[in-house]
């Protein structure tokens, strides 16, 4: 009781908190706001804490209190699923409503918020630019006409369009720190946030940074505006290049290239660090802290996912299928437990030695102890690398087989197995889709005899295959597939092979055959096993080591570099009463900009040292990996042949669908694999469980779950 009260406190406090904070980002824009925050500032001043240290309380440390609240959150929510409390308008709202080849599939709630992020850079843009209108100055180091100065205001208002977007950018791509992980946003979701936001700020950016040379142009004034590194205010040059930055990173993670040439994507997104920095010296210290939550919490995350990848482990074996798939076989701490659907991602210095590829975990930590697998596709340049580095050790016939050391991150997964509260399942996959499934059968065939869980009364997996030979990447479950004893467990599997013609072949026929399977070992010279990331209650300390490293620094520095404040202001009083002008003395505006800068790196370092510490005392309980386990026996009771194989077609899923009706009212349909056949079946769905259908309560309704993984 205790513990769901705590929950229950910490989940409203971060529901106050995050209202606070978007309420600050829509009262910002009006003249209320800027009267009263002058006032904030000009108090702080004089005091220790400084207009820096307010701005820093007030605009960044919601979204870092947010990620220290949740963590504490996800500590003590529990790995088990919710219980089954009927249908809630929630299902409405997270079903798709949207279907399209453009966009993908969109949901109901996803709609709603996107319209509210329209509507309000709407807001702003509008409150900005009305003030700006009604009090016009004309520039005095140029000569413009109304008009110009009408649209140079325009652009200048479109850069703070750019900076929400800006606000928000890295928050879905967080991994350690994922303050998403508690509402059960997937891998796919996240990603997909990242890009619309993006391609957004890129928008607004370029918006901003083109109409403003436009102006300059027709000016005649672009030669002298465009090359300045001002002492105080807005630095053009940083501007510049950091909007050349964004538009080059932006082109090289459209999809055109991105999948054909995923290295170059990969490698031109680590300019994110340039832009953010000419970001800083173009937007100056005050809109920098607007913007400064998300980035100081990807910062903390990309150095823990550092840290958490040292020392590296290697591969145990690998099992290579027909299809250019493999099998990769990793030792694991046995303490290490993870949800079904979790990703890790992977690095072979041996392939690459800065590339990071994610895969999803095709095991179950409730049945594997001591190792976890996960399967690869062989398409790309590093996959096909891998695919050749282990062929190459299966068709030598040395003595001693080679070590293969990997370096991981995660697994990052949901933080409960909300997926056991639904009545039935219907898992849809294609090709090497099927990989989350592998890890959720295994799961729930797991808790069979455990009282936790009311498992789902009904299991239909429908599997579509281009070869009947791809039918073997089952092979892990096939103990599952052919063993129907358990009175509890209720499986059955479709398989659809699109491009082979009829033969008498049954399903236990082609799981039975390993003929085309070939497995190798490898020698494990690492004694190092996969640990996992670090409990959330750890992480929550470390941000808040982080952040208040971060603001002592900045207070010191500021009193150290930046002109006195106090001293000033006292100087001001005894020229009044002198009747003296004092000059007064500026501290360029990029001082403030490097102090902002020094501090966060030494509030990381500082950061990453306890981080260390505490990751090699955990490594001191290292428990030497074992060699895998071998696979499961077939079961050969049940002579019946439940499951169904077919050929030269596409699963019919209006079919499919009508007669998974009566597999309860509260329906869960998990798909991964091409996007076609997730838009068919979220179609379906939709037409399925349309609102005026689904209100009634006897009704089935089908909840749409996309598990896809690839970027």
């Amino acid at each position: 009781m205790g513990k769901a009260t705590l929950l229950a406190v910490l989940k409203v406090l971060m529901i106050l908190i995050c209202a606070g904070w978007i309420s600050l980002w829509l009262l910002k824009p009006t003249q209320l706001w800027t009267k009263k925050w002058r006032e904030a500032e000009d108090s702080a001043r004089p005091t220790v804490f400084g207009y820096y240290g307010l701005n820093f309380a007030v605009y960044t440390f919601p979204v870092v209190a947010l990620a220290i609240i949740g963590s504490v959150f996800l500590h003590l929510i529990p790995r088990e699923p919710r219980s089954r409390q009927g249908r809630s308008s929630a299902s409405f709202l997270s079903n798709p409503l949207l279907v399209n080849t453009i966009v993908g599939v969109i949901s109901s709630i996803e709609i709603l918020i996107v319209s509210l992020f329209i509507v309000f850079l709407a807001w702003t843009f509008y409150a900005r630019i009305s003030n700006d209108l009604k009090k016009l100055m004309p520039i005095k180091s140029l000569k413009l006409d109304i008009w110009q100065l009408k649209y140079l205001r325009v652009a200048t208002r479109f850069g703070l369009l750019a900076e929400a977007c800006l606000a928000l950018l890295l928050l879905p791509v967080l991994r350690s720190l994922s303050i998403f992980r508690f509402l059960g946003i997937q891998f796919e979701a996240s990603v997909r946030y990242h890009i619309w936001l993006g391609t957004a700020m890129i928008f607004f950016a370029t918006v901003h940074g083109g109409s403003t040379l436009f102006v300059w142009g027709i000016s005649h004034n672009i030669q002298n505006e465009m090359w300045k590194w001002q002492r105080t205010g807005r630095i053009y040059l940083a501007g510049e290049t950091a909007l050349v930055t964004g538009l080059v990173i932006w082109i090289t993670s459209l999809p055109q290239i991105r999948r054909k040439k995923f290295e170059l994507f990969y490698y031109t997104h680590h300019l994110y660090i340039i832009f953010l920095i000419f970001f800083l010296f173009h937007a100056g210290d005050r809109h920098f802290y607007m913007v400064f939550g998300g980035i100081f919490l990807f910062g903390l995350d990309k150095l823990l996912r550092i840290i958490q990848s040292r020392p590296q482990s290697s591969i145990l074996s690998a099992r290579v299928f027909p299809s250019k798939a493999i099998e990769l076989i990793l030792p694991k701490d046995p303490s290490l437990k993870y949800t079904p659907t979790s990703i890790l991602f992977m690095k072979i210095p041996s392939v690459s030695k800065f590339q990071w590829h994610s895969f999803s975990i095709t095991s179950s930590s409730s049945v594997d102890d001591h190792t976890l697998s996960l399967m690869v596709k062989c398409e790309g340049e590093w996959t096909n690398s891998l695919y050749h580095m282990i062929h190459e050790e299966l068709d030598s016939h040395a003595d001693e087989t080679r070590c293969i050391p990997i370096a991981i991150e995660g697994p990052y997964g949901p933080a409960s197995m909300d997926f056991l509260r639904y009545d039935s399942l219907l898992l849809v996959a294609g090709g090497i889709g099927i990989t989350p499934f592998l890890s959720i059968l295994q799961e729930i065939y797991s808790a069979q005899n455990s009282s936790k869980y009311k498992l789902p009364s009904k299991i239909q997996l429908i599997y579509a295959v281009k070869s009947s030979q791809d039918i073997c990447l089952l092979n892990s479950i096939s103990h599952l597939l052919l063993s129907q004893s358990h009175e509890k467990w209720n499986l059955k599997l479709k398989a659809f092979v699109t491009q082979e013609e009829q033969s008498g072949v049954t399903v236990r026929e082609l799981l039975n055959d390993l003929s085309l399977v070939r497995s190798v070992g490898f020698s494990t010279k690492s004694n190092y096993a996969v640990h996992g990331i670090e409990s959330s209650l750890w992480m929550a300390g470390l941000i808040g080591i982080c952040s208040s490293v971060f603001l002592i620094f900045l207070i010191c520095l500021n009193h150290i570099f930046v002109h006195s404040e106090k001293k000033g202001v006292a100087a001001e009083k005894l020229a009044v009463r002198s009747k003296e002008k004092v000059p007064k003395e500026e501290t360029p505006s990029w001082v403030a900009d490097l102090i902002i800068l020094f501090s966060f790196i030494i509030a990381i370092t500082c950061s990453t040292l306890v981080a260390i510490i505490l990751r090699w005392r955990r490594l001191k309980k290292e428990i030497p990996p074992v060699s895998p386990k071998q696979s499961k026996g077939m079961a050969t009771m049940s002579p019946f042949e439940e499951h169904e194989i077919h050929f030269e077609g596409r699963p019919n899923f209006e079919e499919i669908f009508s007669k998974f009706e009566t597999g309860g009212l509260d329906i869960g349909v998990l798909v991964c694999g091409p996007v076609t056949m997730k838009d068919s079946v979220a179609l379906m769905c939709q037409q399925k469980s349309h609102c005026l259908k689904a209100t009634a309560k006897k009704n089935p309704y089908f909840n749409f779950h996309s598990l896809n993984f690839t970027l």
